[in-house]
Parts: structure tokens; C-alpha cells; sequence
């Protein structure tokens, strides 16, 4: 019988590919750089930015930051949910889901 893997047993690491900053309350925002042909064309005729920003929310931002690549997804939940309770519940599937999205994007790699 075949054992599925667990996602909070994994240890989230950030990607190097992206750039980003925290600001003085604590928010992260995340720099993509909109890279290709069709990009070009729109950043010199159109005037679109060369980098999209992604802004966090406090949760998001909070997990961002505990990634350290030593952590697993249990413990970064469970520093999420000893910070802000309530709000971040359902906890486990809200952070896996999160994760998930991170790691879709590109953003955070396992």
C-alpha cells in the first residue's frame, strides 16, 4: 500500500528567483518581473511596469517570514495560529492551501 505524503510534514523554502521587501508595519511585498516578448512590447509601447508587486496580508506576510527552510508546514501553522487564533482558522487547511498557492506560483519551493 502505497503512503501518501503528508504537506505539513515538508519544509518550505523560498524561491531565489524573487525579490522582495517587508515594510515597516510588517507587510511583505513580492517582485515579479514580467519577462518575454509580449511583456517587452507592453513595457515600451503601453508603459507597463517591468515588475508586478504582490502585496501579503498580515497572515500571509507572517508565514512568508517564517519560512527559513528549517520549519515545516506544521510548525509555521502552529506559530500562525499561536499569533492570531481565531483568525486564522481553520488553520491546517488554510496554511496548506496557502502554501500550495506559493508553491504553484512559484514563490516557495518543497
Amino acid at each position: 500500500m502505497k503512503k501518501s505524503a503528508n504537506l505539513l510534514d515538508f519544509v518550505p523554502s523560498r524561491s531565489s528567483r524573487f525579490r522582495f521587501e517587508v515594510d515597516e508595519s510588517g507587510l511583505v511585498t513580492i517582485f515579479v518581473e514580467n519577462k518575454g516578448f509580449f511583456n517587452f512590447i507592453a513595457q515600451k509601447i503601453l508603459k507597463k511596469p517591468r515588475f508586478s508587486q504582490v502585496h501579503l496580508d498580515n497572515l500571509g506576510s507572517f508565514v512568508w517570514n517564517s519560512i527559513d527552510s528549517n520549519k515545516t508546514v506544521k510548525e509555521i501553522a502552529d506559530a500562525l495560529g499561536e499569533k492570531f487564533g481565531k483568525d486564522a482558522e481553520p488553520l491546517y487547511q488554510r496554511c496548506a492551501l496557502y502554501m500550495n498557492m506559493l508553491k504553484k506560483y512559484g514563490f516557495a519551493e518543497f
